[in-house]
């Protein structure tokens, strides 16, 4: 198991009841350290980890069967590689989606609130209140880009704010009140908050791009709870810059 946090390591031990044995490594699987599996069955890696085809082949070479990520997305396995050397992978199905909206919620209220610097400000005695002027979420409409267990998590925590909630997804589920679906322009077009919850692949790379940002509100919030990549970076501060963009 690589990149093995130290807070991980007893959840492991207790989730494996001792049936698997298991070597815990601190070290990010790459082309150097993949010689730690080296006879072994299984590497257990995250998000950060190498694991492109160059890796892959030579955790085939020393005899790995299965590539278990503890995330939910796999962008970053190289299937095709994986397919060519009869490597089987899993993922997390899911994990804590209370803990993730709760988080972009709370990134939301931070942004809004200025806390980062109102804080950075208090350790120098410093407590004015310039250009830390921040706004109600009451009556703000937030738009989310994905709606699945978690960005149905974030929706019931804005409704409870008294925000009004409207959706995009393709797979928009049935039976959910107080949000409203809608297509992905006019999100684009109506949320002053938009939060992205979706996975990366290779139609939702570069998601927000500057095409998309041209669409938004001036000063609009952007939450981003997943992959980096959906937002094009170069684009993003441009936007920033310009003042497009009031938070990111």
């Amino acid at each position: 198991a690589y990149s093995i946090k130290s807070f991980e390591k007893e959840y492991l031990a207790k989730a494996n009841e001792k049936k698997h044995d298991i070597t815990l490594i601190s070290n990010a699987l790459s082309l150097d350290t993949a010689i730690y599996a080296d006879g072994k069955d299984a590497v257990i890696v995250f998000t950060n980890d190498d694991v492109s085809a160059t890796v892959i082949e030579k955790l085939a070479k020393s005899g790995v069967k299965y590539i278990v990520t503890r995330s939910t997305g796999t962008d970053h396995i190289d299937k095709e590689a994986a397919a060519k050397f009869g490597i089987k992978l899993a993922n997390v199905p899911s994990y804590s989606p209370q803990a993730i909206a709760e988080h972009a919620v709370a990134m939301a209220f931070a942004l809004n609130r200025h806390l980062v610097t109102a804080d950075q400000h208090s350790h120098h005695f410093d407590f004015r209140n310039d250009e830390l002027i921040g706004f109600n979420f009451a009556g703000k409409i937030v738009g989310l880009v994905g709606l699945g267990n978690t960005g149905k998590a974030v929706a019931k925590i804005f409704n409870g704010l008294g925000c009004s909630v409207i959706a995009c997804d393709p797979n928009f589920p049935k039976n959910l009140h107080d949000v409203e679906c809608v297509s992905f322009d006019e999100l684009l077009t109506t949320a002053d908050i938009i939060s992205l919850h979706l996975p990366l692949t290779a139609a939702t790379k570069h998601l927000v791009k500057r095409e998309t940002i041209d669409r938004m509100k001036r000063g609009v919030m952007l939450i981003n709870t997943s992959r980096g990549a959906l937002i094009r970076t170069t684009d993003i501060i441009a936007g920033l810059k310009s003042g497009k963009i009031g938070y990111l």
